[in-house]
Protein backbone atom coordinates (compact mmCIF):
# COMPACT_ATOMS: atom_id res chain seq x y z
CA UNK A 1 0.00 0.00 0.00
CA UNK A 2 1.07 3.22 -0.93
CA UNK A 3 -0.01 7.10 -0.82
CA UNK A 4 0.56 8.69 -4.54
CA UNK A 5 0.95 12.37 -5.79
CA UNK A 6 -0.76 13.31 -8.47
CA UNK A 7 -0.12 16.66 -9.63
CA UNK A 8 -2.93 18.25 -11.85
CA UNK A 9 -0.57 21.53 -13.14
CA UNK A 10 2.01 21.81 -14.96
CA UNK A 11 5.05 21.58 -11.42
CA UNK A 12 8.01 23.23 -12.37
CA UNK A 13 10.98 22.64 -10.46
CA UNK A 14 14.02 24.65 -11.10
CA UNK A 15 17.10 23.34 -9.91
CA UNK A 16 19.07 26.70 -8.78
CA UNK A 17 22.32 24.94 -7.81
CA UNK A 18 23.91 21.56 -6.65
CA UNK A 19 26.91 22.56 -3.96
CA UNK A 20 28.59 19.03 -2.96
CA UNK A 21 30.89 18.46 0.42
CA UNK A 22 32.81 15.81 1.25
CA UNK A 23 33.75 14.33 4.67
CA UNK A 24 35.57 11.59 5.80
CA UNK A 25 34.37 8.62 7.68
CA UNK A 26 35.49 6.95 10.30
CA UNK A 27 34.80 3.45 9.22
CA UNK A 28 36.88 4.16 5.82
CA UNK A 29 34.19 5.38 3.68
CA UNK A 30 32.93 9.03 2.44
CA UNK A 31 29.76 10.77 2.30
CA UNK A 32 28.37 13.49 0.27
CA UNK A 33 26.23 15.93 1.44
CA UNK A 34 24.35 17.84 -1.95
CA UNK A 35 22.39 21.27 -0.94
CA UNK A 36 19.19 21.78 -3.32
CA UNK A 37 17.44 24.65 -4.02
CA UNK A 38 13.88 24.66 -5.19
CA UNK A 39 11.60 27.20 -6.34
CA UNK A 40 8.16 27.68 -4.69
CA UNK A 41 5.76 26.32 -7.10
CA UNK A 42 1.72 26.14 -7.22
CA UNK A 43 -0.31 23.03 -8.32
CA UNK A 44 -2.70 20.23 -6.91
CA UNK A 45 -2.10 18.18 -4.49
CA UNK A 46 -3.64 14.93 -4.03
CA UNK A 47 -3.53 12.58 -1.57
CA UNK A 48 -4.49 9.04 -2.55
CA UNK A 49 -4.44 4.93 -1.04
CA UNK A 50 -3.56 2.64 -3.29
CA UNK A 51 -5.17 -1.30 -3.86
CA UNK A 52 -5.08 -4.19 -5.89
CA UNK A 53 -7.96 -6.21 -6.83
CA UNK A 54 -9.63 -8.48 -9.38
CA UNK A 55 -12.91 -6.97 -11.39
CA UNK A 56 -15.99 -8.94 -9.52
CA UNK A 57 -19.86 -8.42 -10.50
CA UNK A 58 -21.93 -7.03 -8.13
CA UNK A 59 -25.07 -8.46 -9.44
CA UNK A 60 -25.11 -12.30 -9.85
CA UNK A 61 -27.53 -14.91 -9.23
CA UNK A 62 -27.94 -18.58 -9.32
CA UNK A 63 -31.46 -19.38 -10.16
CA UNK A 64 -33.02 -22.69 -8.86
CA UNK A 65 -36.79 -24.04 -9.14
CA UNK A 66 -38.18 -24.22 -5.58
CA UNK A 67 -39.99 -27.30 -6.52
CA UNK A 68 -39.07 -30.72 -7.62
CA UNK A 69 -40.01 -31.71 -11.27
CA UNK A 70 -39.43 -32.68 -14.47
CA UNK A 71 -38.03 -29.38 -16.72
CA UNK A 72 -40.95 -28.58 -19.33
CA UNK A 73 -39.34 -25.33 -20.61
CA UNK A 74 -35.84 -23.44 -21.11
CA UNK A 75 -36.54 -20.37 -22.57
CA UNK A 76 -33.47 -18.72 -22.79
CA UNK A 77 -29.40 -19.59 -24.00
CA UNK A 78 -26.08 -18.31 -22.74
CA UNK A 79 -25.39 -14.95 -23.48
CA UNK A 80 -28.62 -13.76 -23.80
CA UNK A 81 -29.83 -10.67 -22.08
CA UNK A 82 -33.22 -10.12 -19.83
CA UNK A 83 -35.27 -7.87 -18.15
CA UNK A 84 -36.70 -8.03 -14.72
CA UNK A 85 -39.31 -10.75 -14.67
CA UNK A 86 -38.11 -12.16 -17.71
CA UNK A 87 -39.44 -16.07 -17.88
CA UNK A 88 -36.28 -18.30 -17.79
CA UNK A 89 -37.31 -22.00 -17.24
CA UNK A 90 -40.35 -23.85 -16.41
CA UNK A 91 -41.37 -27.49 -14.89
CA UNK A 92 -44.29 -29.22 -15.59
CA UNK A 93 -46.41 -27.62 -13.39
CA UNK A 94 -49.68 -30.25 -14.14
CA UNK A 95 -49.93 -31.77 -10.65
CA UNK A 96 -49.03 -28.98 -8.53
CA UNK A 97 -52.15 -26.87 -10.33
CA UNK A 98 -54.32 -29.41 -9.23
CA UNK A 99 -53.35 -29.50 -5.36
CA UNK A 100 -53.38 -25.42 -5.71
CA UNK A 101 -57.40 -26.08 -6.60
CA UNK A 102 -57.58 -28.77 -4.04
CA UNK A 103 -56.31 -26.21 -1.23
CA UNK A 104 -58.18 -23.70 -2.63
CA UNK A 105 -61.34 -25.90 -2.50
CA UNK A 106 -60.43 -27.07 1.68
CA UNK A 107 -59.69 -23.44 2.40
CA UNK A 108 -63.35 -22.66 0.98
CA UNK A 109 -64.77 -25.40 3.59
CA UNK A 110 -63.18 -24.60 6.39
CA UNK A 111 -63.75 -20.65 6.10
CA UNK A 112 -67.90 -21.29 5.82
CA UNK A 113 -67.81 -23.64 9.19
CA UNK A 114 -66.01 -20.96 10.67
CA UNK A 115 -68.76 -18.69 9.65
CA UNK A 116 -71.19 -21.04 11.34
CA UNK A 117 -69.17 -21.88 14.33
CA UNK A 118 -69.29 -17.76 14.65
CA UNK A 119 -72.99 -17.70 13.99
CA UNK A 120 -73.07 -20.61 16.72
CA UNK A 121 -71.14 -18.04 19.26
CA UNK A 122 -73.15 -15.10 18.80
CA UNK A 123 -76.08 -17.18 19.20
CA UNK A 124 -75.37 -18.65 22.05
CA UNK A 125 -74.04 -14.99 23.66
CA UNK A 126 -77.18 -13.06 22.96
CA UNK A 127 -79.14 -16.08 24.24
CA UNK A 128 -77.19 -15.90 27.71
CA UNK A 129 -77.26 -12.46 27.70
CA UNK A 130 -81.30 -12.55 27.17
CA UNK A 131 -80.93 -14.94 29.57
CA UNK A 132 -78.89 -12.83 32.69
CA UNK A 133 -81.52 -10.17 31.65
CA UNK A 134 -84.86 -12.35 32.37
CA UNK A 135 -84.41 -11.63 36.24
CA UNK A 136 -86.67 -8.95 36.02
CA UNK A 137 -88.78 -10.63 34.00
CA UNK A 138 -89.54 -13.34 35.81
CA UNK A 139 -90.13 -11.45 39.07
CA UNK A 140 -92.56 -9.98 37.34
CA UNK A 141 -94.15 -13.23 36.01
CA UNK A 142 -94.41 -14.29 39.74
CA UNK A 143 -95.56 -10.86 40.46
CA UNK A 144 -98.71 -11.33 38.21
CA UNK A 145 -99.24 -15.05 39.38
CA UNK A 146 -99.49 -14.26 42.55
CA UNK A 147 -102.13 -11.54 41.50
CA UNK A 148 -103.76 -14.08 39.81
CA UNK A 149 -104.30 -16.49 42.23
CA UNK A 150 -105.30 -13.78 44.75
CA UNK A 151 -108.07 -13.22 42.15
CA UNK A 152 -109.20 -16.28 41.25
CA UNK A 153 -109.42 -17.03 45.06
CA UNK A 154 -111.93 -13.68 45.93
CA UNK A 155 -113.78 -14.81 42.97
CA UNK A 156 -114.65 -18.43 44.48
CA UNK A 157 -114.82 -16.91 48.24
CA UNK A 158 -117.30 -14.41 46.17
CA UNK A 159 -119.49 -16.84 44.14
CA UNK A 160 -120.41 -18.93 47.61
CA UNK A 161 -121.02 -15.73 50.16
CA UNK A 162 -123.50 -14.90 47.95
CA UNK A 163 -125.52 -17.96 48.50
CA UNK A 164 -125.04 -17.20 52.87
CA UNK A 165 -124.06 -20.27 53.10
CA UNK A 166 -123.05 -19.73 56.40
CA UNK A 167 -126.49 -18.49 57.83
CA UNK A 168 -128.27 -21.06 56.31
CA UNK A 169 -126.14 -24.03 57.89
CA UNK A 170 -126.89 -21.71 61.23
CA UNK A 171 -130.50 -22.20 60.88
CA UNK A 172 -130.42 -26.04 59.97
CA UNK A 173 -128.61 -26.07 63.34
CA UNK A 174 -131.38 -24.09 65.38
CA UNK A 175 -133.88 -26.29 63.68
CA UNK A 176 -132.00 -29.76 64.05
CA UNK A 177 -131.45 -28.37 68.32
CA UNK A 178 -135.27 -27.23 68.03
CA UNK A 179 -136.39 -30.84 67.23
CA UNK A 180 -134.15 -32.86 69.31
CA UNK A 181 -135.57 -30.72 72.48
CA UNK A 182 -138.88 -30.98 71.43
CA UNK A 183 -138.62 -35.08 70.80
CA UNK A 184 -137.41 -35.83 73.95
CA UNK A 185 -139.78 -33.42 75.64
CA UNK A 186 -142.82 -35.68 73.37
CA UNK A 187 -141.12 -38.77 74.72
CA UNK A 188 -141.51 -38.19 78.22
CA UNK A 189 -144.76 -39.72 78.91
CA UNK A 190 -145.73 -37.80 81.78
CA UNK A 191 -146.50 -35.16 79.77
CA UNK A 192 -148.20 -36.58 76.95
CA UNK A 193 -150.49 -34.65 75.75
CA UNK A 194 -151.90 -33.48 72.57
CA UNK A 195 -150.04 -30.44 72.61
CA UNK A 196 -146.57 -31.80 72.83
CA UNK A 197 -147.27 -34.11 69.38
CA UNK A 198 -148.14 -30.73 67.64
CA UNK A 199 -145.10 -29.13 68.96
CA UNK A 200 -142.69 -32.10 67.92
CA UNK A 201 -144.94 -31.72 64.43
CA UNK A 202 -143.75 -28.72 63.82
CA UNK A 203 -140.68 -28.70 64.72
CA UNK A 204 -139.97 -31.41 62.36
CA UNK A 205 -141.35 -29.45 59.58
CA UNK A 206 -138.85 -26.89 60.50
CA UNK A 207 -136.41 -28.92 60.25
CA UNK A 208 -137.10 -29.82 57.17
CA UNK A 209 -137.49 -26.55 55.79
CA UNK A 210 -134.06 -25.79 56.98
CA UNK A 211 -132.56 -29.34 55.35
CA UNK A 212 -134.10 -28.25 52.08
CA UNK A 213 -132.50 -24.73 52.28
CA UNK A 214 -128.99 -26.19 53.26
CA UNK A 215 -129.52 -28.84 50.37
CA UNK A 216 -130.21 -26.40 48.18
CA UNK A 217 -127.45 -23.72 49.16
CA UNK A 218 -124.93 -26.99 49.16
CA UNK A 219 -126.12 -27.94 45.56
CA UNK A 220 -125.71 -24.21 44.65
CA UNK A 221 -122.06 -24.03 45.71
CA UNK A 222 -121.21 -27.26 43.72
CA UNK A 223 -122.64 -26.16 40.63
CA UNK A 224 -120.19 -25.72 37.32
CA UNK A 225 -120.01 -21.60 37.67
CA UNK A 226 -118.28 -22.18 40.79
CA UNK A 227 -116.13 -25.35 39.84
CA UNK A 228 -114.83 -23.48 37.04
CA UNK A 229 -113.23 -20.76 39.79
CA UNK A 230 -112.24 -23.72 41.83
CA UNK A 231 -109.76 -24.67 38.41
CA UNK A 232 -109.14 -21.10 37.98
CA UNK A 233 -107.39 -21.17 41.41
CA UNK A 234 -105.79 -24.44 40.84
CA UNK A 235 -104.35 -23.02 37.79
CA UNK A 236 -102.86 -20.07 39.62
CA UNK A 237 -101.28 -21.85 42.17
CA UNK A 238 -99.84 -24.07 39.39
CA UNK A 239 -98.34 -20.50 37.64
CA UNK A 240 -97.27 -19.58 41.19
CA UNK A 241 -95.19 -22.71 41.27
CA UNK A 242 -93.65 -22.58 38.04
CA UNK A 243 -92.80 -18.75 38.40
CA UNK A 244 -91.06 -19.60 41.41
CA UNK A 245 -89.61 -22.66 39.48
CA UNK A 246 -88.19 -20.36 36.92
CA UNK A 247 -86.44 -18.00 39.27
CA UNK A 248 -84.42 -20.82 41.15
CA UNK A 249 -84.00 -22.53 38.21
CA UNK A 250 -82.43 -18.67 36.03
CA UNK A 251 -78.41 -19.85 37.93
CA UNK A 252 -78.86 -23.02 36.57
CA UNK A 253 -80.24 -21.53 33.11
CA UNK A 254 -77.12 -19.15 33.00
CA UNK A 255 -74.89 -21.45 34.01
CA UNK A 256 -75.74 -24.25 31.12
CA UNK A 257 -75.76 -21.40 28.47
CA UNK A 258 -72.52 -19.77 29.66
CA UNK A 259 -70.98 -23.82 29.17
CA UNK A 260 -72.95 -23.54 25.61
CA UNK A 261 -71.19 -20.04 25.24
CA UNK A 262 -67.75 -21.55 25.96
CA UNK A 263 -68.35 -24.47 23.73
CA UNK A 264 -69.04 -21.90 20.86
CA UNK A 265 -65.94 -19.97 21.14
CA UNK A 266 -63.78 -23.27 21.87
CA UNK A 267 -65.59 -24.23 18.04
CA UNK A 268 -64.42 -21.03 16.52
CA UNK A 269 -60.99 -21.20 17.67
CA UNK A 270 -60.88 -24.66 16.03
CA UNK A 271 -62.57 -23.39 13.25
CA UNK A 272 -60.33 -20.45 12.85
CA UNK A 273 -57.06 -22.78 13.41
CA UNK A 274 -58.35 -24.94 10.89
CA UNK A 275 -58.30 -21.91 8.21
CA UNK A 276 -54.92 -20.86 9.06
CA UNK A 277 -53.87 -24.41 8.56
CA UNK A 278 -56.05 -24.28 4.90
CA UNK A 279 -54.39 -21.11 4.35
CA UNK A 280 -50.85 -22.13 5.56
CA UNK A 281 -51.51 -25.47 2.98
CA UNK A 282 -52.81 -23.28 0.15
CA UNK A 283 -49.98 -20.81 0.47
CA UNK A 284 -47.31 -23.50 0.42
CA UNK A 285 -48.79 -25.16 -2.71
CA UNK A 286 -49.13 -21.77 -4.41
CA UNK A 287 -45.26 -21.22 -3.96
CA UNK A 288 -44.22 -24.15 -5.23
CA UNK A 289 -46.47 -23.77 -8.32
CA UNK A 290 -45.16 -20.16 -8.28
CA UNK A 291 -41.24 -21.47 -8.09
CA UNK A 292 -41.57 -23.97 -10.32
CA UNK A 293 -41.14 -21.40 -12.87
CA UNK A 294 -37.60 -19.14 -12.78
CA UNK A 295 -37.85 -15.49 -13.79
CA UNK A 296 -34.96 -12.93 -14.31
CA UNK A 297 -34.28 -11.74 -10.76
CA UNK A 298 -32.69 -8.47 -12.39
CA UNK A 299 -31.53 -6.62 -15.54
CA UNK A 300 -28.50 -8.41 -17.00
CA UNK A 301 -27.08 -11.81 -18.89
CA UNK A 302 -27.43 -15.69 -18.87
CA UNK A 303 -23.92 -16.42 -17.61
CA UNK A 304 -24.51 -20.10 -18.31
CA UNK A 305 -27.52 -22.80 -18.44
CA UNK A 306 -26.91 -26.12 -16.76
CA UNK A 307 -30.54 -27.81 -17.22
CA UNK A 308 -31.88 -29.18 -20.13
CA UNK A 309 -35.37 -29.58 -21.41
CA UNK A 310 -37.02 -33.29 -19.57
CA UNK A 311 -34.50 -33.23 -16.71
CA UNK A 312 -35.90 -34.07 -13.33
CA UNK A 313 -35.08 -31.81 -10.83
CA UNK A 314 -34.83 -33.31 -7.12
CA UNK A 315 -36.41 -31.98 -4.13
CA UNK A 316 -34.46 -28.40 -3.25
CA UNK A 317 -34.81 -29.11 0.43
CA UNK A 318 -32.27 -32.29 -0.38
CA UNK A 319 -29.58 -30.92 -2.90
CA UNK A 320 -30.42 -27.65 -4.69
CA UNK A 321 -29.60 -27.56 -8.14
CA UNK A 322 -28.53 -24.50 -10.02
CA UNK A 323 -30.27 -24.35 -13.46
CA UNK A 324 -29.32 -21.21 -14.86
CA UNK A 325 -26.71 -18.58 -13.60
CA UNK A 326 -26.68 -14.61 -14.32
CA UNK A 327 -25.05 -11.70 -14.04
CA UNK A 328 -25.51 -7.74 -14.31
CA UNK A 329 -22.66 -6.84 -16.20
CA UNK A 330 -23.20 -2.93 -16.44
CA UNK A 331 -22.50 -2.48 -12.94
CA UNK A 332 -18.63 -4.03 -11.50
CA UNK A 333 -16.88 -3.89 -8.48
CA UNK A 334 -13.69 -3.79 -7.11
CA UNK A 335 -12.28 -5.16 -3.71
CA UNK A 336 -9.21 -3.97 -2.73
CA UNK A 337 -6.68 -4.31 0.30
CA UNK A 338 -6.00 -1.35 2.06
CA UNK A 339 -3.21 -1.09 5.36
CA UNK A 340 -4.26 -0.04 8.68
CA UNK A 341 -2.34 3.21 8.53
CA UNK A 342 -4.13 4.58 4.98
CA UNK A 343 -7.55 2.97 6.46
CA UNK A 344 -8.50 5.97 8.29
CA UNK A 345 -8.09 8.11 4.85
CA UNK A 346 -11.01 6.19 3.25
CA UNK A 347 -14.51 6.97 3.05
CA UNK A 348 -18.06 6.10 1.41
CA UNK A 349 -18.41 8.35 -1.33
CA UNK A 350 -14.81 9.13 -2.10
CA UNK A 351 -13.64 9.12 -5.67
CA UNK A 352 -11.35 6.66 -7.70
CA UNK A 353 -9.01 6.45 -10.50
CA UNK A 354 -9.20 2.77 -11.49
CA UNK A 355 -6.59 0.97 -13.59
CA UNK A 356 -7.24 -2.57 -15.32
CA UNK A 357 -4.02 -4.48 -16.14
CA UNK A 358 -5.65 -5.86 -19.11
CA UNK A 359 -6.28 -2.10 -20.74
CA UNK A 360 -3.43 0.00 -20.23
CA UNK A 361 -4.72 2.69 -21.95
CA UNK A 362 -7.50 3.14 -20.54
CA UNK A 363 -9.13 4.71 -16.79
CA UNK A 364 -12.27 4.45 -15.35
CA UNK A 365 -13.96 6.24 -12.54
CA UNK A 366 -15.54 4.44 -9.10
CA UNK A 367 -16.93 5.64 -6.08
CA UNK A 368 -15.75 3.94 -2.59
CA UNK A 369 -19.14 2.04 -1.59
CA UNK A 370 -18.15 0.44 1.42
CA UNK A 371 -15.65 -0.06 3.72
CA UNK A 372 -15.48 -3.45 5.21
CA UNK A 373 -15.17 -3.06 9.40
CA UNK A 374 -13.02 -6.63 10.15
CA UNK A 375 -9.67 -6.76 9.66
CA UNK A 376 -7.75 -9.67 7.84
CA UNK A 377 -4.19 -10.26 8.99
CA UNK A 378 -1.56 -11.08 5.70
CA UNK A 379 1.75 -11.79 6.85
CA UNK A 380 1.82 -9.68 9.98
CA UNK A 381 0.46 -7.06 8.29
CA UNK A 382 -3.34 -5.62 8.95
CA UNK A 383 -5.12 -4.86 6.26
CA UNK A 384 -9.11 -4.17 5.32
CA UNK A 385 -10.74 -4.48 2.79
CA UNK A 386 -12.59 -1.72 0.66
CA UNK A 387 -15.52 -1.73 -1.92
CA UNK A 388 -15.21 0.47 -5.01
CA UNK A 389 -17.93 0.26 -7.41
CA UNK A 390 -18.14 1.97 -11.27
CA UNK A 391 -20.75 1.34 -14.30
CA UNK A 392 -19.24 -0.64 -17.24
CA UNK A 393 -20.71 0.25 -21.09
CA UNK A 394 -20.36 -2.51 -23.46
CA UNK A 395 -17.73 -1.20 -25.10
CA UNK A 396 -15.56 -0.86 -21.85
CA UNK A 397 -13.68 -3.57 -22.57
CA UNK A 398 -13.61 -4.44 -18.68
CA UNK A 399 -14.46 -8.38 -18.39
CA UNK A 400 -15.32 -9.77 -14.87
CA UNK A 401 -12.56 -11.18 -13.28
CA UNK A 402 -9.93 -8.60 -14.86
CA UNK A 403 -7.10 -7.70 -12.69
CA UNK A 404 -7.35 -3.83 -11.80
CA UNK A 405 -5.78 -1.66 -9.32
CA UNK A 406 -7.65 1.30 -8.01
CA UNK A 407 -6.04 5.10 -6.57
CA UNK A 408 -8.95 6.27 -4.25
CA UNK A 409 -8.70 10.08 -3.83
CA UNK A 410 -8.71 10.75 -0.37
CA UNK A 411 -7.87 14.41 -0.15
CA UNK A 412 -6.98 17.06 -2.61
CA UNK A 413 -5.96 20.42 -2.45
CA UNK A 414 -5.75 22.74 -5.92
CA UNK A 415 -3.60 25.66 -6.82
CA UNK A 416 -2.23 25.61 -3.65
CA UNK A 417 2.34 26.56 -2.75
CA UNK A 418 4.77 23.41 -2.36
CA UNK A 419 8.06 22.51 -1.41
CA UNK A 420 9.82 19.01 -1.30
CA UNK A 421 8.81 17.33 2.07
CA UNK A 422 12.11 16.92 3.16
CA UNK A 423 12.87 20.87 2.71
CA UNK A 424 10.80 21.14 5.88
CA UNK A 425 12.63 20.74 9.44
CA UNK A 426 12.27 22.09 13.01
CA UNK A 427 14.34 24.53 14.07
CA UNK A 428 15.92 24.19 18.04
CA UNK A 429 12.40 25.61 19.43
CA UNK A 430 10.53 23.23 18.23
CA UNK A 431 9.44 25.40 14.72
CA UNK A 432 8.26 24.33 11.34
CA UNK A 433 10.76 25.70 9.21
CA UNK A 434 12.15 26.05 6.16
CA UNK A 435 15.08 27.41 4.54
CA UNK A 436 14.67 30.51 1.89
CA UNK A 437 17.77 31.94 -0.26
CA UNK A 438 17.50 35.62 0.59
CA UNK A 439 20.52 37.48 -1.33
CA UNK A 440 22.40 34.47 -1.66
CA UNK A 441 22.28 33.78 2.06
CA UNK A 442 19.46 31.16 3.99
CA UNK A 443 17.22 32.07 6.53
CA UNK A 444 15.10 29.83 8.29
CA UNK A 445 11.42 31.00 7.63
CA UNK A 446 8.63 29.70 10.06
CA UNK A 447 5.94 28.01 8.00
CA UNK A 448 2.14 26.64 8.32
CA UNK A 449 2.38 23.01 6.71
CA UNK A 450 -0.78 21.96 5.02
CA UNK A 451 -1.36 18.87 3.07
CA UNK A 452 1.52 16.36 3.06
CA UNK A 453 1.74 13.22 0.67
CA UNK A 454 5.34 11.93 1.74
CA UNK A 455 7.09 14.17 -1.37
CA UNK A 456 5.55 17.45 -1.67
CA UNK A 457 3.86 19.62 1.43
CA UNK A 458 2.02 21.97 1.00
CA UNK A 459 2.43 25.66 1.85
CA UNK A 460 -0.40 27.27 3.96
CA UNK A 461 1.28 30.26 5.08
CA UNK A 462 5.33 31.40 5.65
CA UNK A 463 6.78 31.75 1.55
CA UNK A 464 5.57 33.15 -1.23
CA UNK A 465 5.53 31.69 -4.89
CA UNK A 466 8.74 31.98 -6.82
CA UNK A 467 10.78 32.39 -3.16
CA UNK A 468 14.19 29.70 -3.51
CA UNK A 469 14.21 26.95 -0.74
CA UNK A 470 16.89 24.93 0.08
CA UNK A 471 17.29 21.48 1.47
CA UNK A 472 20.20 18.63 2.06
CA UNK A 473 20.53 15.32 0.49
CA UNK A 474 22.91 12.93 2.35
CA UNK A 475 24.80 10.43 -0.15
CA UNK A 476 26.74 7.44 0.98
CA UNK A 477 30.14 7.32 -1.61
CA UNK A 478 32.64 4.19 -1.79
CA UNK A 479 35.06 3.98 1.10
CA UNK A 480 38.50 4.86 -0.13
CA UNK A 481 41.97 3.63 1.03
CA UNK A 482 44.17 6.30 3.23
CA UNK A 483 48.06 6.08 2.36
Amino acid sequence: MKRKLLVGLIFSIAVLALLGTTACDFGGGQSTVSQQQVEVTRGDLTLSVTGNGKMETSREARLTFGSAGKVDRILVAEGDRVMTGDVLASLDTSTLELAVNQAQMALTQVEVALTQAQLAEETADYNLENTRNSEDSLNLALLNAQIALDTARANLNAGITAVDFNSIVAELNKAQTWYDSVKIMAQDTSRTSIDWDLTLLNAQENLDIAQANYDNALAGYDSRQVNLMKKQVEAAELSVVLAQKNIDDLDKSVALQELQLFSAEQAVMQAEQAVELARQNLADVQRQLDEATITAPFEGVVAVVLAEEGDIIPSPSMAPTTIIQMINPGYLELVIEVDEIDIPLVELGQKAAVSVDALPDKEFEGIVTAVYPVPMEVGGVVLYKVKIGLENTDDSGIKVGMSASADIVAEKHENVLMVPSRAITKNDRGQTIVKVMVDNQAQEREVVVGLDDGFRAEIVSGVSEGETVIYEIRVKSPSMSMF
